[in-house]
């Protein structure tokens, strides 16, 4: 695939210039309430959120969309919750990365916890790709791809993106 990046980065740039502002107002939200991704097994995401990544379960209560489906949340800090839908009996197919569809969920973790956890996914025996010494990117049991990112809230990579 032949690809413009002179025109790509000279778009970028326009786009930066028109739109990022430094002076800018306040958001009208107030924060991420929850992040919500489909769970084809209740337990064994409870297992690898819970017990390998740490992000403790706050509740698990049945969908009030879905009869019988059980919606349950998880812990990310910063008063973030990541939170899973099971459909059962709708034979839902595995992940697909979709436009519109969810790329990756980037979590910010200290250093201390990055080291730490990208130890216990090796002893989970979860595949991961890691990038810049900070970034570690891998698959939960279901699909989706998740990001622990050793920067801080609101910085990536040494720039400030708040």
């Amino acid at each position: 695939m032949d690809m413009d990046l002179d025109a790509i980065n000279a778009e970028r740039a326009r786009l930066r210039a028109e739109y990022v502002k430094t002076e800018r107002p306040p958001s009208s939200a107030r924060g991420v309430h929850h992040t919500a991704l489909l769970s084809s097994d209740v337990e064994r995401t409870i297992r690898f959120y819970q017990g390998v990544l740490e992000f403790p379960l706050t509740e698990i209560i049945e969908n009030r969309d879905y009869e019988g489906s059980n919606h349950f949340f998880f812990d990310v800090g910063h008063g973030n919750l990541l939170a899973f839908f099971d459909f059962p009996g709708l034979d839902l197919g595995p992940y697909a990365e979709v436009l519109g569809g969810l790329h990756h969920l980037a979590i910010s973790v200290t250093g201390e916890n990055w080291a730490r956890l990208r130890g216990k996914l090796d002893a989970a025996g979860v595949p991961y790709q890691e990038e810049s010494g900070t970034s570690l990117y891998f698959r939960d049991p279901d699909g989706a791809r998740l990001e622990l990112l050793a920067d801080p809230l609101g910085e990536m990579y040494g720039s400030n993106v708040l």
